[in-house]
């Protein structure tokens, strides 16, 4: 098999993730202090893969070439591929084939995590050479994804992929589609081949279905580690979580009268103060705790500040600020340079400023 491609999905509108991504990609939304996408390049680069396209929406786009910039960095050479609108996952293999041209490829959603990444299925792949090779992975909700029936098989073996189908109302299987692919120039045509479905895109499911159809080698691959689609703020510390329990600690900031306990990161230029981080955490660089407790499964950016405060399982992003607060902050997402304060002052009340689409609660 000829030298494989990489094409990584990084488009869409990320309504789930709304307020954060009116203003930002939500392929960037950090898990462990680095982008959900550059865990995907990353994958790509230890995979062997030296060409890697990005397919990239007109709103987010030069804000995701301007953070990954040209690839060198990982090792690869990214080309970014323009998709005007989000009308489908095949859509965007079709927007993709000027870069594709004949190569068998890997397709990556730009949002999505797969613990260990994708070396041995890439290897499988270029053993096996199939026409296609889809990852597979039981789901206790399977109508909110598209999913594979397989065949019959002996104990022990998978079945071979008999029909696929794209978020089903009352699914016969709770097997969902990974969101890893991998294909040969075949599925240019399939994709070519089939019409828009109920919600106006071209379906990748409808595609592979295609080559099913025309009798092409599909072959499917259970996933037994942990994958996340981090398009929600549950998946999204859920995969923060898994992430961190895998960090070596390191000490690279400042302590003052300060205590740090099990797996914590501290980046160069952190200052604790009077502090106590249990891990396991990340502390980004330049970032301040004063008088501050900072619990396991969370993330504060660079440049962030933390006072008098409590946070745990949750994600600062860089620039924001928590002061004077009375109760703790948990199971939370903080975008870029976002201020929470409590002002003493009487009468006492609430002030918010907040954009659409937020959730705010007060306990």
């Amino acid at each position: 098999m000829e030298q494989l491609k990489g094409l990584i999905l990084s488009g869409g509108k990320g309504t789930r993730l709304r307020p954060i991504t009116h203003t930002s990609a939500k392929q960037l939304v950090p898990v462990a202090n680095k982008p959900v996408l550059f865990y995907g390049i990353e994958a790509m680069a230890a995979a062997g893969i030296e060409q890697v396209g990005i397919v990239i929406a007109p709103e987010t786009g030069a804000e995701i070439e301007a953070a990954a910039g040209d690839g060198s960095r990982f090792g690869v050479h990214i080309t970014y591929v323009l998709q005007d609108e989000p009308l489908g996952l095949a859509h965007a293999v079709l927007t993709a084939e000027p870069f594709l041209g004949p190569s068998p490829f890997v397709m990556y959603l730009g949002d999505n995590l797969l613990q260990g990444g994708i070396s041995d299925l890439v290897a499988a792949f270029r053993e096996h050479q199939p026409d296609a090779l889809i990852l597979l992975t039981p789901v206790p909700d399977p109508e909110h994804y598209g999913v594979a029936e397989l065949a019959a098989a002996a104990p022990g073996e998978t079945g071979r992929v008999v029909r696929l189908i794209e978020k089903p109302p009352a699914p016969v299987t709770d097997l969902a589609l990974v969101g890893v692919y991998m294909f040969t120039a075949h599925i240019h045509a399939a994709a070519r081949a089939i019409s828009p479905s109920g919600r106006g895109e071209l379906e990748i499911t409808d595609a592979i279905q295609q080559l099913v159809d025309a009798g092409m080698r599909v072959e499917p691959h259970i996933v037994r580690g942990w994958w996340k689609d981090t398009g929600r703020l549950s998946d999204l510390l859920e995969a923060n979580r898994l992430i961190l329990d895998n960090i070596e600690p390191r000490m690279d900031g400042e302590l003052v009268d300060s205590r740090v306990d099990g797996r914590v990161v501290v980046e160069a230029g952190a200052r604790l103060e009077r502090s106590n981080v249990r891990g396991p955490a990340m502390i980004g660089a330049g970032t301040r705790l004063v008088d501050a407790y900072v619990g396991p499964y969370t993330s504060i950016g660079d440049d962030c500040t933390i006072e008098n405060a409590e946070v745990e399982h949750s994600i600062l992003l860089s620039g924001s600020s928590v002061h004077g607060l009375a109760g703790r902050i948990e199971s939370s997402l903080l975008g870029r340079n976002v201020a929470i304060a409590r002002d003493d002052r009487q009468p006492r009340a609430y002030r918010f400023m907040v954009g659409d689409n937020s959730e705010i609660s007060i306990l």
